[in-house]
């Protein structure tokens, strides 16, 4: 906020689950104070049954970038949304459900070393670089090979041009102590329940979404959403989307560390 009002510039989200409406606490969405302090964009436009992709966020940035005569300070944690910024977006095709489906089942019968084998005979380009134990990028390839006929590394061969040039953009990348990162994840946690994420949770579980819709895997509405079935207590539900803050902020971290170390770092 402090850079966009110094540059005249317009907030922009990179936030995969920012884009959705009705999860304000539990995403972290900046508060209506911020918001009607300085433009914003793009923060709640989607509904939750929706399921947004990279394609449509960079579709989304490209009109703002035709609309807006100020700059854009983009800003979130969803580090393919800035890789497609600046390096480009490949032509994959959507996966239809059933197909990842089955491939998840084969995933979980399988198991890893299995499962790699298999993939590694229609696509070893991507096998050899999808890190050991990340089953969702393994499914991925899979699934795009099973539903096209044509691997994930082929596709991605086509990336087209990137929408903007690094060079172009101020970058940074916000870290922090690993202790005092955690430490703020603990702490945010029960500033959102204090805050009204079990009733977040309770309306959005009334629209019998799909389980897949990616607003039904922010962390912590599986969590809560096992509390308000009576499945665990609320104490053992906060512990729960503590643990998994933490552990999706270091995969953030990790991200950021290997896909852009060339980028700025900010204590701020």
């Amino acid at each position: 906020m402090r850079r966009a009002a110094e540059i005249g510039g317009v907030i922009v989200n990179a936030d995969s689950q920012q884009l959705y409406g009705g999860l304000r606490i539990l995403t972290a969405r900046p508060s209506t104070a911020d918001e009607d302090a300085l433009p914003h964009r793009l923060y709640g436009v989607a509904d939750p049954a929706e399921a947004w992709s990279v394609g449509r966020w960079i579709l989304a940035i490209e009109d703002l970038l035709a609309q807006e005569d100020r700059p854009l300070v983009i800003v979130g944690g969803t580090g393919l949304y800035f890789h497609a910024l600046l390096k480009g977006l490949a032509p994959v095709p959507t996966v239809p459900d059933a197909v990842r489906s089955t491939v998840e089942s084969e995933w979980q019968t399988l198991g890893e070393a299995a499962f790699r084998a298999r993939l590694a005979a229609i696509d070893p380009v991507a096998e050899a670089r999808i890190s050991v134990g990340d089953g969702q990028r393994l499914v991925r390839a899979a699934s795009v090979a099973r539903a096209t006929g044509r691997s994930l590394s082929d596709w991605q061969a086509d990336t087209s041009p990137p929408l903007l040039q690094a060079d172009a953009c101020d970058l940074a990348v916000v870290e922090r102590d690993r202790a005092d990162l955690y430490a703020r994840c603990d702490r945010r946690v029960d500033e959102m329940v204090a805050a009204g994420a079990i009733d977040e949770v309770r309306c959005l579980l009334t629209r019998d979404l799909p389980p897949d819709r990616p607003a039904m895997l922010a962390v912590g509405v599986r969590e809560l959403a096992a509390h308000l079935r009576g499945e665990q207590d609320l104490q053992a539900a906060i512990a729960q989307i503590k643990l998994n803050t933490r552990h999706f902020a270091k995969r953030q971290l990790t991200w950021f560390r290997n896909q852009t170390p060339d980028w700025p770092r900010s204590q701020v």
